[in-house]
């Protein structure tokens, strides 16, 4: 089993940066990937970030290339996604995820484990 727990979310105007944290605890050795989703009211939740639990590999929605980066704190077992230039489309919950099964998926499906989630809000 492996716990997630999310921080940092908020209000800020369009153009402002927020960083988002997640705490993993328990298992993570047997993690693969971490990842970030986001899910705005009456829409799917979205792919937004991933990286690998080791070796960093990355990959980006194509919405947020350029103005989101994942990052991982290895002696906390933490994992960021900073956020900047934040647009009104950005608004959403965002979660973190982290997948056993795959070191490279950007699928909801493939992670096992997910955050409670954390409220963004960019205002124009």
């Amino acid at each position: 089993q492996v716990l997630l727990v999310e921080s940092g979310g908020g209000l800020v105007q369009a153009g402002g940066s927020l960083r988002l944290s997640c705490a993993a605890s328990g298992r993570t050795f047997s993690m693969k990937a971490m990842g970030w989703f986001r899910q705005a009211p009456g829409k799917e939740r979205e792919f937004v970030a991933r990286r690998t639990w080791t070796g960093g590999n990355t990959a980006y929605a194509d919405s947020v290339e350029g103005r989101f980066t994942i990052s991982r704190d290895n002696a906390k077992n933490t994992v960021y996604l900073q956020m900047n230039s934040l647009k009104p489309e950005d608004t959403a919950v965002y979660y973190c995820a982290a997948s056993g099964r795959s070191y490279y998926s950007t699928y909801k499906g493939d992670y096992d484990y997910w955050g409670q989630g954390t409220q963004v809000t960019v205002s124009s």
